[in-house]
């Protein structure tokens, strides 16, 4: 498998003055929709990979962009508003708890990259330490998840308080095994009675839980529920995540449509921090598999990227392709992009040895 670098276009297309915009109409910005945190978090962290890898100022300026919509969102409380409309003024006074979780993930990410500027890492610190006091009162199991992934990050910078950090990552940690262990048995083995969207990414924060504390009972359940996870979306030998119309609920049947792509993007980012933990290539190749779906290895077999723009289309759905291309399908793809770099860089690297 061999990648070519990937197209930029419509990120630029879809990032104005304000930040990355919500959503597209077809392959045009679709100013009525706004903006979101969520979006431009994650865009934060796309935007660092693409200078990570090409050093070009003009992802350098989008970094700068978004680390300011981050910085008019954050609340006295430490949370972060999430919906803005395109006239610049937030909608709700704060946002949800995925929404601050994401964040947090973005401003770990980018601490940890000592390429960005030091002006810009300071902001993220100071960002980040005003976001630690809200963290108790998290519920939400996604936002304890992302959280995990921001706080492992954030590690690698040795001005910060190292051990409240390694406390939070315990506590948070503890309370999705805790919340798997009182909802596993023989037939179920997941965190709620549901299983809905971004599910990678509550084993994924186990993984990297594991790397920070050692801790057998995590490891366990990280793996337990990824085993749970992949049964059930390869249940066809090829990735289909779970549909946004019905979802899985414990009991029921498992919706077939509409499948998105921040359901593969992190699904990747699962597999590699799996290889990361377990050393077993087995994950690179799961990894590419699911990146696959992106480009024609699922239910409809067709692409989701569209040549002509370089966005990505919202969904499969019964009928084809939603073709749409808004900010979280294009931001799944080039994180699932970025990140399948990496694991093939590591694959050559087995294969020199």
């Amino acid at each position: 498998m061999e990648l070519i670098r990937p197209r930029d276009e419509h990120l630029f297309r879809l990032t104005d003055e304000t930040g990355i915009m919500q959503h597209s109409k077809f392959g045009v910005p679709d100013p009525r929709f706004g903006y979101t945190t969520d979006d431009n978090s994650r865009a934060l962290i796309v935007a660092t990979m693409f200078y990570r890898n090409y050093r070009e100022e003009k992802y350098l300026n989008l970094i700068y962009r978004y680390s300011s919509f981050i910085l008019n969102s954050q609340t006295p409380k430490g949370n972060f508003k999430n919906f803005m409309g395109y006239d610049k003024r937030f909608l709700e006074d704060e946002g949800s708890e995925d929404s601050f979780g994401r964040t947090i993930w973005a401003l770990g990410y980018c601490i940890s990259e000592n390429i960005l500027p030091l002006s810009l890492r300071r902001l993220y610190k100071e960002l980040l330490q005003n976001a630690l006091k809200y963290i108790e009162y998290i519920k939400s199991p996604r936002s304890k998840a992302y959280v995990i992934l921001g706080l492992y990050y954030s590690l690698k910078e040795s001005t910060l308080d190292r051990v409240q950090i390694k406390e939070y990552i315990s506590h948070l940690s503890k309370s999705l095994v805790r919340q798997f262990r009182e909802n596993v048995d023989e037939s179920w083995k997941w965190f709620e009675d549901i299983m809905a969207y971004s599910n990678a990414i509550l084993p994924l924060s186990l993984f990297e839980a594991y790397k920070v504390l050692g801790e057998k009972d995590i490891l366990d359940v990280a793996l337990d529920s990824m085993e749970f996870l992949e049964k059930i979306v390869f249940r066809y030998g090829y990735f289909k995540p779970i549909g946004c119309k019905g979802w899985y609920i414990r009991g029921g049947t498992i919706a077939e449509y509409d499948e998105q792509p921040v359901e593969a993007g992190e699904m990747i980012l699962l597999y590699k921090e799996a290889y990361e933990v377990l050393r077993d290539v087995s994950y690179i190749c799961k990894a590419k598999d699911t990146f696959m779906w992106f480009h024609g290895k699922n239910s409809k077999k067709v692409s989701l990227i569209d040549n002509e723009t370089s966005g990505c289309y919202d969904a499969i759905t019964p009928d084809g392709v939603n073709l749409n291309q808004g900010a979280e399908s294009l931001l799944s793809y080039l994180l699932a992009y970025f990140t399948m770099m990496d694991l093939l860089n590591v694959r050559k690297e087995l294969t020199v040895v």
